[in-house]
């Protein structure tokens, strides 16, 4: 569960994936989704086309986290395809 800042939003706190329009997946603490950007705490950021499949590097997240690699990534809203929590891609 998310920590309850009622100014951040609904995923605050929150470890989400971010996919985007383009070849770029990251992953990380949300700490705000908004209509300007998607901020992300403590992330990784996954490349189509440089290692792993999206969806191989997404299982491997869902099962054991991801090495922050970032400490904070700002996608800027419109590149951003869809967010979803991790949590809910390991319950698949």
């Amino acid at each position: 569960m998310g920590t309850f800042h009622h100014d951040k939003g609904e995923l605050h706190g929150i470890t989400v994936v971010v996919r985007t329009k383009g070849p770029r997946t990251y992953v990380g603490r949300c700490d705000v989704a908004d209509q300007r950007a998607v901020v992300l705490l403590d992330a990784d950021i996954h490349e189509e086309g440089a290692g792993p499949s999206r969806e191989e590097y997404l299982r491997s997240a869902a099962r054991f986290g991801v090495w922050a690699k970032h400490r904070r990534l700002e996608v800027p809203r419109g590149e951003v395809e869809s967010i979803v929590r991790l949590g809910d891609l390991a319950a698949d």
